[in-house]
């Protein structure tokens, strides 16, 4: 970024936010559930098991009396056609990287957001700095008007022009110090904070981005997490398409049955006739109805994939057109800064002390030193304000990369 050796607070900023943003937490909570849901997508359906009893009348428990008594116990489990297992982890999976490729998106749009805050809280500081400053003008101007309305040299109207425009700027300042509030508060909240004690910001220092268009739009296309994640929903329709095309092939259940008769205690010879019994059983699922359930749903499958495809490219070009947005934005303001720099505001710093110098003389009215004084102000508010803006196209830039998470570059 172009911060001179960093900044100690913006670093803190920007380590507060991603250990504390709600927003990553609940991110970080969702790609954890999703990671979970992987091995119990891949997972058998659970056996069943099943116990029961089968008598013979209604009069009485005919258990060891009558043949047809019995306990029944038997143990199931359905198996899938193989290879659908496989597809349903993968499916998980996907989904679960696709997540984990947005989690990393919002912590990079975390940073930026902080950054953004960070840089129009310290406009805010700096407008009301420059204001003041104008502002000790108006009331030299005032006190000038005063003097030449006692010495009968100047009217009452440039006394007030004077004041009025002191007054303007006061005005200003107290819209600029609620301003100063909001973005504390908004700040405060992305930090994942209930205080809003936020210190004023440092002052940028200017540091040149190097790199360039065509290369910042080659990072943009391999690391951007949007992308990633897109990828991965493709990965995933793919999976569901395959797994599609094994829902035509049956699943299959085995089971095992005991059933007791026990012995019967009213045979004389002690041995009982009824012997228990036990069997093993396999079924299957027929797909009879294909053409209107695995048909369809392999044509919405293919449909899914398409959609994926056609949504992945659809951000890439969002994304370039991102990257490029904040490149004419950054170079923009870096032209005009040069301008603002070297050429308007020394220039209207020169002209307002000859002003000022002729006013108090008397060679000049009162109305060209207030339009001297605006124009000073507003070019050297516009000197920051393309600073701070230039700043943030930095910021997103860094994040539309991938480029600000773990190495915060300075664009090289």
């Amino acid at each position: 970024m172009a911060w001179a050796q960093g900044d100690v607070l913006l670093d803190g900023l920007i380590k507060e936010a991603l250990k504390n943003s709600p927003e990553i937490q609940a991110s970080a909570s969702r790609l954890e559930a999703a990671y979970l849901r992987v091995p119990q997508a891949g997972s058998l359906p659970d056996p069943m098991f099943m116990v029961g009893y089968q008598n013979e009348g209604f009069e009485r428990y005919t258990y060891r009396r009558e043949e047809g008594a019995q306990w029944m116990f038997s143990l199931s489990q359905q198996f899938y056609f193989p290879g659908k297992r496989g597809f349903k982890s993968e499916m998980a999976l996907r989904d679960a990287q696709s997540l984990e490729a947005m989690h990393e998106l919002i912590k990079l749009k975390t940073i930026a957001r902080v950054k953004e805050l960070y840089y129009d809280l310290f406009f805010a500081y700096q407008s009301i700095d420059v204001i003041t400053e104008k502002r000790e003008l108006f009331v030299r101007m005032e006190d000038l008007a005063l003097n030449r309305y006692a010495a009968g040299k100047g009217m009452q109207a440039e006394v007030l022009m004077a004041q009025t425009e002191k007054y303007m700027l006061m005005e200003r300042i107290e819209m600029l110090k609620q301003k100063i509030l909001s973005l504390e508060a908004m700040l405060a909240a992305v930090l994942g904070r209930q205080d809003i004690l936020i210190p004023r910001p440092n002052a940028p220092v200017f540091f040149p981005y190097v790199m360039d268009e065509d290369k910042a739009v080659e990072l943009a296309v391999n690391n951007s997490p949007e992308i990633k994640s897109r990828k991965k929903m493709v990965d995933s329709a793919q999976a569901k398409h395959k797994m599609a095309k094994l829902e035509y092939f049956p699943d299959f259940a085995l089971g095992a049955s005991y059933f007791s008769r026990g012995d019967n205690f009213f045979n004389s010879s002690g041995t009982s006739p009824f012997m228990d019994m036990w069997s093993v059983t396999a079924t299957i699922n027929i797909p009879l109805y294909f053409y209107w359930k695995q048909k369809p749903a392999v044509k919405e499958a293919q449909a899914e994939i398409h959609q994926a495809e056609r949504e992945m490219h659809s951000f890439k070009l969002m994304i370039i057109a991102a990257v490029r947005d904040n490149f004419s934005m950054l170079r923009s303001a870096e032209k005009l800064l040069d301008i603002y720099r070297q050429g308007l505001i020394p220039r209207s710093r020169q002209f307002l002390e000859q002003t000022m110098s002729s006013y108090a003389t008397g060679s000049v009215d009162l109305v060209s030193v207030v339009s001297r004084v605006n124009s000073l102000l507003d070019y050297e508010l516009l000197y920051w304000e393309k600073l701070v803006e230039r700043e943030k196209a930095i910021a997103r830039l860094l994040s539309i990369t991938a480029a600000g998470a773990a190495k915060g570059e300075n664009g090289e």
